[in-house]
């Protein structure tokens, strides 16, 4: 069967020695980018600018750096791109727009279960391969998945303790069965790396288990860490009640 000749959003997968060259140099990128910067300049008293500008750091990083271009090498890669989305970039929109503080009409249960069925539907392979062939695909991807995850972490911050620890966990569950079915999943499934870590020493089904790792362990102790914070500010606060 011959392959569909994938070309994602940030080009061709590149061989170790060209990496370093691949700086994706988008002109619509670019100039969003600089929008982006003009409009925290001239709106700087109205955001939490240390906030906004790691966050747009974040984002030169993620699609203007060479680590675009290794994420279509790895799927690992495009796995640590969507985690850094959902566990840093969208909790520094909620601080940087102050969401945290804003009026949002969609419960926290509801939140939860869309962030979590996002994240998953976008890694299963059809959706994932879509994404990787199609640039409006794949940034229907970015935004969505960054979207559910910013307004989740803000009614998080907005929920009573315990609500926000049950979902911190529920979301680290989600995080933890995706990554161990990528793990254990006896081929590899995600077409679009079938062909291209083979030059950088890697077979697409190591490149998947590394991804189902990274997913079942260090992303999901984002949350765990998350919801033990809240359950010592929680206790800590009790105590000193208590001893009040």
């Amino acid at each position: 069967m011959r392959l569909p000749a994938w070309i994602p959003y940030c080009g061709a997968a590149p061989v170790p020695s060209a990496l370093l060259e691949r700086w994706n140099l988008d002109p619509v990128l670019l100039i969003a980018l600089g929008l982006a910067a003009l409009a925290l300049h001239i709106f700087r008293t109205k955001v939490r600018l240390s906030y906004a500008m790691s966050g747009l750091g974040l984002v030169v990083v993620l699609y203007v750096s060479p680590f675009c271009a290794l994420g279509s090498v790895f799927f690992s890669v495009r796995v640590i791109h969507d985690v850094i989305l959902a566990a840093l970039l969208a909790p520094l929109s909620v601080a940087a727009l102050g969401l945290d503080k804003a009026r949002l009409s969609v419960g926290l249960p509801t939140i939860t279960a869309i962030h979590a069925l996002t994240f998953w539907l976008w890694h299963a392979p059809p959706a994932y391969a879509a994404a990787m062939s199609n640039d409006a695909v794949f940034w229907a991807m970015q935004l969505t998945i960054v979207g559910t995850a910013t307004i989740w972490w803000a009614r998080v911050l907005q929920a009573a303790a315990p609500a926000a620890v049950l979902s911190l966990l529920a979301t680290m569950v989600a995080m933890g069965a995706l990554g161990a079915l990528l793990t254990f999943a006896p081929n590899a499934m995600y077409a679009p790396h079938w062909l291209t870590t083979q030059t950088w020493g890697w077979s697409p089904l190591d490149d998947q288990q590394m991804a189902g790792i990274i997913m079942w362990a260090p992303a999901s102790a984002i949350y765990l860490l998350a919801a033990l914070a809240l359950l010592y500010r929680m206790f800590g606060d009790k105590a000193i009640h208590e001893a009040a």
